[in-house]
């Protein structure tokens, strides 16, 4: 399974663009500017897709025109821009597009999509457990709403060689109970929202670096992580700090920052990561 990571940061990027904080001028001085999180996997299947995301796929050497499976998490405007589908339309002879997500998100999709469209939505649910493609996917709960409670959730992705990621974003912390349902299941990356860096005061609804750290101690108390598990923070947001001081703090839990453009490739020998180009500040 090859994951291109299409964006890692928080719904304002980091460095937030109308900040001065000392975190957004370090990551504008390095030249690391990161877009609203989303993953291709496999050319074949997009998990969520910001307003940003298609351009993102684009500058990172990507196209999305083999993508035949969407999964949405949540409604959230840096999770779901439907002006995509539009795009999509477009273009002519396309193959039909399947489109999976709560059915609070694949309303606000449905506008965007003409009577002729291919395109097909598949309303779930956590708990539900679904073929998309050659994909075995398991629908987890988030700790995350938009509306409702259970109008947002995560995906537990398994790939038709066996290889199993957890796509967890976003989320706040997980109840004791939730952690039964991916127990034993030694992924082999786990993509996990720490938004909040030390500003978990904020909000109930994301995870900062203290939740973070217990969320994966707990995956690792039920084997869902284990020692060949490529633990990567997503969702970076600008309360986190400068990457030379946050880059230790992740690696007391085991994890490493993701990158915008960079591909984490799971195979029978574990995960290896090519990183995107380095840019010159």
């Amino acid at each position: 399974m090859e994951i291109v990571l299409l964006g890692t940061g928080a719904a304002d990027g980091w460095p937030n663009p109308f900040c001065r904080c000392g975190s957004c001028l370090d990551a504008l001085r390095r030249g690391e500017v990161r877009g609203q999180t989303a993953a291709l996997v496999d050319d074949e299947l997009l998990i969520d897709c910001g307003p940003e995301v298609p351009g993102a796929a684009l500058r990172h050497g990507r196209t999305l025109a083999g993508v035949r499976h969407l999964l949405i998490t949540h409604a959230h405007s840096d999770h779901l821009g439907p002006q995509a589908l539009l795009s999509r339309s477009w273009v002519e002879g396309t193959d039909e597009l399947e489109v999976v997500g709560p059915p609070g998100a694949l309303e606000v999709c449905r506008p965007w999509v003409g009577p002729g469209d291919p395109v097909r939505f598949v309303p779930v649910a956590a708990g539900d457990r679904i073929a998309v493609g050659g994909y075995d996917v398991r629908v987890l709960p988030a700790r995350h709403r938009v509306f409702d409670d259970g109008d947002a959730v995560l995906y537990d992705v398994t790939g038709p060689d066996g290889v199993r990621v957890l796509w967890a974003t976003d989320t706040g912390p997980w109840p004791a109970g939730w952690f039964a349902a991916v127990r034993e299941a030694g992924f082999d990356a786990v993509f996990l929202e720490e938004t909040l860096g030390d500003r978990e005061d904020i909000s109930d609804a994301h995870l900062g670096l203290g939740r973070f750290g217990r969320v994966i101690r707990s995956l690792r108390s039920v084997g869902a992580v284990d020692d060949h598990t490529d633990v990567v923070a997503v969702h970076l947001g600008h309360h986190n700090p400068p990457l030379d001081r946050l880059l230790p703090r992740l690696r007391e839990h085991g994890a490493r920052p993701g990158a915008d453009g960079e591909v984490v490739s799971c195979g029978a020998s574990g995960p290896t990561r090519i990183a995107p180009p380095t840019r010159q500040p």
